[in-house]
């Protein structure tokens, strides 16, 4: 099997979660992104993934290619070029402190791709899925455009598309995200999204007399489907903060007009959410690709985003048989 996932390569600068951003003069840093935390999630699991963005033509660049290469990621058709990498910063939280970003990325390598740069017969070669998010749609009005076009050759050449709506409100308005996603959901097999993105984004009438999460979650994707029946697979988790170090995570799927969920993780201490959801959904492509039953594929994947929330940096680093041994038996014995 054979994933391309598109998007920007970032760079994570991140306080000690004990100073705030202000009183901070060290910082960690992670190469990262959502579109290419899932490819690395994927490569773990033994999947050929090819990451296209664009990256500066200097040592930092350079450093980013290398990291995706320690991953098993194909970076042929990685770009170079423009003037900078984009950057966000993380004030680390703890406790009853929540986590703050602040993004540095405007202008970056990647903002400013162009279409002409972007040959996606050779990239799309061979593939069996294409992944993106909507981050990648909110950078520019170009790259709604490059994006909306990989859609459409994936589908001429019989590709799956995959897309997760990752709404941020620091990049766009939901008015701009709206008209954006709507007119990619065409295209769209399965979808990453939840409750709130189906009210506020794609204006989905609301469900009154809410029950239950899994009986909320069906009516809303039942009622996106009805208007996108191109879209055959639903998934999202549901969080519960606790504080910053300790949340409870259920995953949800959504195939053949039946909810499969998991039981409620506890993961205490959250060493890490950045990245949890990017490693749930590449747990969801993994069990679509492998053929899964949709029951398996949202334990497999929920149990690879819980697992992430133990790592420090955006990627996930587990193997398949290490998530399925972690959701067959969680425990805190020693594997010996």
């Amino acid at each position: 099997m054979r994933v391309v996932t598109f998007g920007e390569m970032l760079m994570r600068l991140t306080t000690d979660p004990t100073v705030r951003l202000q009183q901070s003069n060290l910082f960690t840093y992670y190469y990262g992104g959502a579109e290419a935390n899932v490819a690395v999630s994927l490569a773990d699991f033994g999947v050929d993934t090819l990451y296209i963005s664009k990256v500066p033509d200097n040592s930092i660049g350079e450093a980013c290619e290398k990291y995706l290469q320690s991953n098993q990621i194909d970076t042929r058709h990685l770009l170079k070029g423009g003037d900078r990498l984009g950057l966000y910063f993380v004030e680390s939280g703890i406790g009853n402190r929540s986590s703050q970003v602040t993004y540095d990325r405007k202008f970056s390598s990647f903002s400013q791709l162009k279409q002409e740069e972007v040959n996606w017969d050779r990239i799309l070669e061979g593939a069996d899925l294409f992944h993106t998010t909507g981050i990648t749609l909110a950078l520019s009005e170009e790259l709604r455009e490059i994006t909306l076009e990989a859609m459409k050759q994936a589908k001429n050449r019989g590709i799956k598309v995959s897309f997760d709506f990752n709404f941020r409100a620091k990049l766009w308005s939901q008015q701009e995200a709206s008209k954006a996603i709507e007119k990619v959901l065409p295209f769209i097999d399965i979808a990453f999204c939840n409750h709130m993105d189906a009210v506020h984004l794609l204006n989905i009438e609301v469900l009154e007399n809410e029950t239950d999460h899994e009986e909320k979650l069906t009516y809303y994707y039942k009622q996106i489907q009805a208007k996108y029946p191109n879209i055959q697979v639903f998934a999202s988790t549901k969080r519960e903060v606790v504080s910053s170090s300790s949340h409870r995570l259920e995953g949800y799927l959504f195939a053949d007009q039946h909810i499969s969920k998991t039981h409620t993780y506890t993961i205490e201490p959250v060493v890490d959410r950045i990245g949890g959801g990017d490693a749930y959904a590449a747990g969801v492509l993994f069990g679509i690709l492998s053929k899964w039953d949709p029951d398996k594929t949202v334990h497999f994947a929920t149990g690879a985003s819980v697992l992430k929330h133990t790592l420090a940096g955006d990627g996930n680093a587990f193997s398949i048989a290490e998530v399925e041994q972690f959701t067959q038996n969680v425990s805190q014995e020693i594997s010996r």
